[in-house]
């Protein structure tokens, strides 16, 4: 995704025989027929219960690797309860006929499974409680630690790939701040970072613009599109619409814990549906192709 390509002029092309023709349409063939890759995600009557009662109803979902979705609803739907199961923090409750598979698997060892999705929280509080750069943070996504401790031992191929990955985003220059010390526009693009030094399939969102002012929104947004230009999968979470970035095109609403709506932004995100998904009614208003509320 970062690798730097040398430009190279075409050379002139030999004109195709017969032969050639032959063993293009063969490789054509073979690779019409190799198989379509593992969803990201595929549910089927997935039940969670916490505290003894029940927190997601039966649901049914798959997502496409490749396919960027944003799955709205508001505060208590469930959602945070569905980010935990989906990264194996929270089980569903035991029934043959349900399904939980991660590209294509039912068993996960958690640190494997970190590798392929990244995972954005907005719980950055444990990384101010001590000092730690912006660099260390960065680093200990390789460990799924808060930070470094003596028994980490970073190499210089990780050290690289964790410049490399902040100098993507634009915050080389944070490495030696202490996270303490940055805005909360800065901690999100190092939680990002720090996200992306195994280079995962997927990325997902929880609630990425909390606590966030309207600047730091703004560069947030303009990352995510970067993310997915890159050719990232984007799983966002949220009750902010405005996070649903232009190339979003696919919406989930979850309420009381059950998946109420599915499909295409353009058809669900209308003051109509909006209004009987946070039980109020609102208006709203598109802008360079941003959706937002209006009361």
């Amino acid at each position: 995704m970062w690798k730097t390509t040398r430009c190279m002029a075409k050379l002139p092309q030999k004109p195709k025989t017969n032969g050639t023709r032959r063993a293009a349409a063969t490789t054509a063939a073979k690779n019409s027929r190799r198989p379509a890759p593992p969803p990201l995600l595929e549910m089927q009557n997935v039940t969670v219960i916490r505290g003894g009662r029940t927190v997601l109803h039966a649901l049914d979902l798959t997502i496409a690797q490749g396919e960027h979705v944003a799955i709205l609803g508001p505060n208590g739907c469930g959602k945070s309860t569905l980010i935990k199961t989906i990264t194996r923090e929270l089980y569903p409750l035991f029934d043959p006929a349900t399904v939980l598979r991660l590209f294509g698997r039912d068993r996960w060892n958690v640190s494997e499974l970190r590798t392929l999705m990244g995972i954005v929280s907005n719980d950055v509080e444990p990384f101010t409680a001590r000092p730690i750069t912006g660099l260390e943070a960065v680093l200990s996504g390789f460990f799924s630690s808060i930070g470094l401790g003596y028994h980490h031992a970073v190499t210089d191929a990780m050290r690289r790939k964790a410049r490399q990955v902040m100098r993507w985003l634009e915050i080389a220059h944070l490495s030696g701040r202490e996270v303490s010390q940055m805005s909360s526009g800065e901690v999100r693009r190092v939680m990002i970072a720090r996200a992306l030094v195994h280079e995962p399939r997927a990325l997902l969102f929880d609630e990425p613009s909390n606590s966030l002012d309207v600047i730091a929104q703004m560069e947030l947004r303009q990352t995510m599109r970067k993310l997915a230009a890159s050719g990232l999968t984007l799983l966002l979470i949220t009750h902010h619409l405005p996070d649903v970035v232009p190339e979003i095109e696919r919406v989930l609403f979850l309420r009381d814990g059950r998946i109420v709506a599915d499909g295409p932004k353009n058809k669900l995100l209308t003051a109509p549906r909006l209004s009987e998904l946070f039980g109020t009614e609102v208006g709203i208003t598109r802008r360079n192709g941003h959706y937002h509320l209006i009361s």
